[in-house]
């Protein structure tokens, strides 16, 4: 065992926190109520993490200055997100104690390095190609066939940044758009998938190793709307997931969390579409239904503690709040489930499709977690789920 595997950050530390937005605002409490202090480093002052930290850091995330006067006062530093500079996580990593590193960060920033990585470990992943012209868009299409997913190498979420082509006459638009990020493309062949599918995984430096639920996950313009957990799916296929999970965790060498995000095709195929280093927007139900949230679990597996429980002790519907969905929620707290739980994040300012918090619905079953979200009135569509 080595010092790192040896070494445990206990309650009473300071954990600082590369990222200032709603998972680094949820870390926090978990670990406050265990008995940590948090600084945090984000470029927008009194961000949704810095109001629940004992500081905040206001600078860029390219910010080595910045960076360095969190380690100063950290004893260990971790991340909220995947969007942080990896050359600022590198270079702390040389000078303070980064026990996720900046190897996996530099992987998942990077879909092409991603995907890469993924196919190496013999872990399913849809048959893409790397796109630098027009002409390798065009060679790409000949390749995979249409439809097609041509996605920018770095940046974007929640659906930006990609194209569905459907066509060869869109190909030229499509390139000329995606090519303005001034990125590397990647084209994805289009998996007819049944279902989404996510599993969040934890491990600690000594390599304890544990798996959340599988959360089977809708999607409303291309932003998370629902997560339904236990997912409507067999046993067997509940299993391959988790068993997908682990091998990433243990090949990738992962510590901290990692959500596994997954395809599931009509014949019972898995497909791994995204990994996200980090807390993840589906894996927000375990705060109010399984033994252990993942944010705890994320400060247990950096801080190298026992990892918790990860039983489900309920069945739950996580539902998004957007910023068209905030002042309904609010108008109608009185009207909400007595067995629901409502998490906002403290941002600013209110905008369409930006997410301000979420809900847990919990019931015997999900078919009842759902009912009760589609009588509030609030979301559209949430009904058509049932079938």
């Amino acid at each position: 065992m080595t010092t790192k595997d040896r070494k445990q950050i206990k309650p009473g530390s300071t954990l600082g926190i590369l990222g200032g937005g709603q998972l680094g605002r949820m870390i926090a409490l978990a670990g406050r109520a265990m008995g940590y202090r948090f600084v945090t480093m984000d470029p927008t002052a009194d961000a949704p993490c810095g109001q629940t930290a004992d500081r905040q850091i206001v600078a860029s995330y390219d910010d080595v200055e910045a960076a360095m006067q969190l380690a100063s006062v950290s004893d260990v530093i971790s991340y909220e997100f995947e969007n942080v500079d990896a050359q600022v996580a590198e270079v702390l990593e040389s000078r303070a104690y980064v026990p996720q590193g900046s190897r996996l960060l530099r992987i998942t920033q990077n879909r092409i390095r991603e995907k890469t990585a993924i196919r190496e470990i013999g872990i399913p992943v849809a048959p893409f190609c790397v796109v630098n012209s027009l002409e390798d868009l065009q060679d790409a299409v000949r390749e995979l066939g249409l439809p097609a997913v041509m996605k920018t190498a770095t940046g974007g979420y929640d659906g930006k940044g990609q194209w569905v082509l459907r066509s060869e006459a869109e190909l030229a638009d499509a390139y000329e758009t995606l090519s303005k990020a001034g990125t590397e493309l990647i084209v994805e062949q289009f998996v007819p998938f049944q279902m989404e599918l996510s599993v969040v995984a934890a491990r600690n430096p000594a390599g304890e190793l544990a798996v959340f639920p599988v959360s089977e996950n809708i999607h409303q313009e291309n932003i998370l709307h629902l997560s339904i957990v236990p997912a409507r799916i067999s046993a067997e296929v509940a299993a391959r997931a988790e068993e997908i999970a682990r091998t990433i965790v243990e090949k990738l060498d992962v510590v901290g969390l990692i959500a596994v995000e997954l395809f599931l095709t009509e014949d019972g195929q898995l497909y791994v579409n995204e990994l996200a280093p980090r807390p993840h927007n589906s894996g927000h139900f375990t705060m109010d239904a399984c033994v252990t949230s993942q944010f705890e679990q994320h400060v247990r597996a950096v801080c190298n503690l026992p990892l918790g429980s990860t039983e489900l002790l309920s069945s739950v519907v996580m539902v998004n709040i957007l910023g068209e969905h905030l002042q309904p929620v609010i108008d109608q707290i009185d009207k909400l489930p007595r067995t629901a739980k409502l998490h906002l994040y403290g941002k600013a300012e209110s905008k369409a499709k930006r997410k301000m918090g979420h809900i847990n619905v919990l019931a015997p079953t999900v078919e009842e977690a759902l009912t009760l979200i589609d009588e509030l009135k609030i979301w559209t569509n949430t009904s058509e789920v049932l079938s």
